[in-house]
């Protein structure tokens, strides 16, 4: 066929890949050369998926649910999602503001769709995950950058929020725990953010995918509880953190009924409807023990500590205490070099496969992502790794630290 025939729309030519795939294609080359990688890179857990919810799914397809549901999701997961949003954001919710689809991504990308003109202005955090960006563009619309700040627990800045909303902010996005950085938004901005939105009369999708992975004693708050608030935010979670089932794709959204009604007529014609037995799986996740969800946040608190230490064991590199998700978010400024070019040198020298900060927006210079959700045995090595390469690069860290 002739290339020029093909006109690609302006709608996805911006589009480019996740740096976590990009950084896993190389890795995986390398490994079929004979290296050996330990991957930091792609944010999953490590452990199965619980055994009582695998059976739930294997047990819904030999009964024979296998075919279609209704497209906002099955009635009884909605209504366990209901309860659950009551229990653990205090949210007086109805199963009519659920919607459940094959992972949390369409749900973002649905919500954006169905509220979003090409003249609207979206706020999204920085950095952040990659998809926020390339959804707003897809949508015609214009993203708006919102540096965070390290020193306040990459927590958002609020005077840049403040300045950078105008008469075209249509949506500000929130994620809390948040991808890349591991932050956790304080309850005090989350006011602070509610008192904006409702003065400027805007949206606010929150993106909460880490809400049951934070090590404080309380769950974090949700700006979706704020007075004033559930008219006009979209909370997206899902089952793939919590549950170890990344590969399972089941999401949700709770936003208002009108809203609601209105995203699942996009679900209807894009996807159809969310698989009946990943479904069940979902809820027998929800409604089952949740024994095992505590357990395995206590693991990934005791393999943050292991690995944020051993970062801040290695000269030149500084490292806050993440207060939720999985990743650590380190500062290497000090060593000299990009965010990429110590990715790559980590990589191809080191064996330890990592994300440069660069990968979530221009705010990530400086920064590394790296997953803690590995064994202890595994992040040790990954830190002997690093320390004996990165040793390399001591002379410039001595002058820079001084």
């Amino acid at each position: 066929m002739d290339q020029s025939f093909v006109r690609f729309s302006s709608r996805i030519t911006h589009l480019q890949p996740e740096g976590a795939y990009a950084v896993l294609a190389r890795a995986q080359e390398l490994e079929a050369a004979g290296a050996n990688i330990i991957h930091l890179e792609i944010g999953q857990p490590d452990f199965e998926t619980f055994p009582h919810v695998s059976l739930a799914g294997v047990r819904a397809i030999v009964t024979g649910q296998t075919r279609y549901t209704p497209p906002a999701g099955q009635r009884e997961l909605r209504a366990a999602i209901a309860a659950y949003a009551r229990g653990q954001y205090g949210l007086d919710c109805d199963p009519a503001q659920v919607v459940v689809g094959p992972g949390a991504k369409p749900l973002l990308f649905f919500a954006m769709m169905a509220l979003l003109e090409a003249d609207d202005e979206v706020l999204y955090p920085d950095p952040g995950f990659p998809s926020y960006p390339a959804i707003i563009r897809a949508m015609g619309a214009t993203p708006v950058p919102v540096p965070l700040e390290e020193e306040r627990g990459f927590a958002l800045d609020l005077e840049a929020l403040h300045n950078r909303l105008s008469t075209r902010t249509r949506m500000i996005i929130l994620n809390s725990p948040a991808n890349p950085t591991g932050g956790v938004l304080p309850a005090q901005d989350l006011e602070k953010i509610a008192a904006l939105a409702r003065e400027r009369d805007c949206w606010v999708l929150s993106d909460e995918i880490y809400s049951r992975l934070v090590f404080a004693d309380t769950p974090p708050p949700s700006i979706a509880g704020r007075p004033g608030m559930a008219e006009r935010t979209i909370l997206v979670d899902g089952f793939s953190k919590t549950y170890a089932m990344t590969g399972w794709r089941l999401g949700f959204g709770i936003m208002p009924a009108h809203l609601a009604h209105r995203v699942t007529l996009l679900i209807t014609h894009a996807i159809g409807c969310t698989a009946a037995f990943t479904q069940q799986a979902g809820l027998a996740a929800l409604t089952g023990p949740q024994q095992e969800v505590t357990a395995i946040r206590e693991q990934f608190r005791r393999r943050r500590d292991t690995l944020v230490a051993g970062l801040n064991a290695i000269p030149g590199i500084r490292c806050q205490v993440p207060d939720g998700a999985f990743y650590a978010f380190p500062n290497i400024r000090a060593l000299g070099r990009t965010s990429a070019a110590i990715a790559d040198i980590l990589l191809e020298h080191a064996g330890v496969a990592v994300l440069p900060g660069t990968d979530f927006g221009a705010c990530g210079e400086g920064y590394l992502r790296i997953c803690f959700a590995h064994s202890p045995a595994t992040l040790t090595e990954a830190l002997r790794r690093m320390s004996r390469v990165l040793a390399d690069l001591a002379p410039s860290v001595g002058s820079r630290a001084e």
